[in-house]
């Protein structure tokens, strides 16, 4: 059984990006998506970033929800990032 706790601090290490608290916080802050932006094709990712994005959503994996909660985040006007 699996006891990771997958969080934003774990998936954006996972992306190969800093994961301190304050790192998220910018990086929230500075790259956002529109209404009708998709997270898996938004501009900032890098191939390999966008590849894992989309396969943790279309194949509902353990990183699914902590996913869907980076694109909430990335679409809101104030930031409150868990860890």
């Amino acid at each position: 059984m699996e006891t990771f706790q997958h969080n934003l601090k774990s998936l954006f290490s996972q992306l190969g990006l800093n994961n301190t608290q304050e790192y998220i916080e910018q990086f929230i802050a500075e790259h956002r998506l529109t209404e009708k932006q998709s997270i898996f094709d938004a501009d900032f990712w890098h191939p390999a970033q966008k590849q894992f994005l989309r396969e943790s959503h279309d194949q509902d994996s353990d990183w699914c929800e902590v996913v869907n909660e980076f694109d909430v985040l990335l679409r809101a006007r104030t930031l409150s990032p868990s860890e």
